[in-house]
Parts: structure tokens; sequence; C-alpha cells
């Protein structure tokens, strides 16, 4: 099998290191080399994250580089509209359609960008895009954002739903993971909707 790229790019604080280690925990679980890089950008609140995931028969570098990346996961749509370059070709977008000011904006020295859904989609992404953060809430936490992105990812995968479920079980303390469940199944179930 070819290697397979995933980038995970959003805003310190959200979740980004849960989600990369859970779909490392995943992939490793289902037979394939995998490599998942540490957490790049400003981790700390609010500064911007990425983080790879590779899987395939042999991978020998964690890193993904321009137009190689299969599927970016985003917590946050300008940070979608940021890695956009390291989209491949016929590649797909999941992202919650949350907006977070980053400090141009907060400052007025910048406004958010209009649109930014439809601008990827017209650069030829396939992009699914859905509130990640009305779903976490529903499942019992705003913190589950990054859990309700993997069951959305999850559908666009050849891996069995319960393998994915068994994943967070492995990989989220024990008093977080009924609402973790919840929120995958929220993700995995939500229709397609943009705003």
């Amino acid at each position: 099998m070819e290697t397979r790229n995933i980038m995970i790019v959003g805003v310190g604080g959200q979740g980004s290191l849960l989600a990369s280690k859970l779909l490392g925990h995943l992939l490793l679980m289902q037979g394939y080399d995998v490599k998942v890089s540490e957490v790049h950008g400003m981790s700390q609140r609010g500064g911007s994250v990425v983080t790879y995931v590779r899987f395939g028969d042999r991978v020998y570098s964690p890193i993904i580089d321009a137009g190689e990346a299969d599927f970016i996961v985003s917590f946050e749509q300008l940070e979608a509209a940021r890695y956009l370059p390291f989209l491949k070709k016929g590649g797909r977008i999941v992202t919650n359609t949350q907006k977070i000011d980053p400090m141009p904006v907060i400052t007025g020295a910048a406004s958010y960008p209009e649109d930014l859904i439809g601008k990827m989609e017209e650069k030829g992404a396939l992009v699914d895009a859905m509130d990640c953060l009305t779903l976490a809430e529903s499942a019992g936490s705003v913190k589950a954002v990054n859990i309700v992105l993997m069951g959305r990812l999850s559908k666009y995968f050849d891996i069995p739903e319960d393998a994915w479920k068994k994943a967070i079980q492995e990989c989220v303390p024990e008093k977080f993971r009924e609402l973790n469940l919840r929120a995958f199944d929220l993700g995995r179930e939500e229709t397609l909707c943009q705003m």
C-alpha cells in the first residue's frame, strides 16, 4: 500500500495531540507502519498547530510536504485554508465550521476572511464541513471537538467502526470515555452541512 498522509491542523488547546495519538494507535492496530510527528507550532492556547500522521506498508519519515496530504483535518476554517497548499489533488478537508479569530483579527489589523469553505472548494478541495463545536456540546463537552472530527474522518476509511471505538477506549482516560464515544458517534452520523 502506498503511504497515505493526514494533516491535523488547528489552534493550540483544541486537542490535536489526542487526535493524532488516537489515529496513530488505530492505524498501528490495523497493522500499518505509522509515523506521527510532534506538534509543530505554538501549542499553547491560541497558536496555530499542525501534526502529521503517515501510514502504509513502510513509512520512512513523519513529514508531509506540499501537495501530499490525502486529508486535512481542521479544527477551524482559517487553519484549513492556511494549509490548503499541502492537500493533494483530489484530497479531502474535514473541517469544523467554527471561526477562531487569530491575533491580527483580534487587534483589528485584519478581518476574518469570508466564505473560506467556498474558496477552498473553488480551488478543487473536497470539503466536508460541519459544526463540530455544537456536536461536542451535545456530547457533553466543548473539548470533544477533536473526537467529533475523528468520527467524521472515520467515514472515509475502510476500518471498522468498532476498531475506532476500541482506540478511543484505549487512548482516553476512563472518566471521559463515554463522552468521547458519544462525540465520535455524533461526528460519524452527522449529515454533510456547510455554512
